[in-house]
């Protein structure tokens, strides 16, 4: 599924595609908002994304991602 995080004074997006379950990522990332740490994700890819969660301005939890068409997929 794919996760878009809006951060304040940012003119850009974080978004990347997430494994987890949409209801285990959002408890996630509540206990670290609710904690004010710094919240840790994890992409499809084995990265990790690093956000101050005092920075946050908006998270969209989105639908899994439909296959895609064309060239290049991988």
């Amino acid at each position: 599924m794919e996760v878009r995080i809006g951060i304040q004074d940012s003119p850009r997006e974080v978004v990347f595609e997430s494994a987890a379950e949409p209801d285990e990522l959002a408890d996630q990332i509540s206990e670290a908002w609710a904690a004010n740490e710094l919240m840790t994700l994890e992409d499809t890819k084995g990265r990790r994304i690093l956000v101050p969660t005092d920075k946050i301005a908006f998270i969209e939890i989105g639908a899994a991602s439909p296959g895609r068409v064309g060239f290049g997929v991988t």
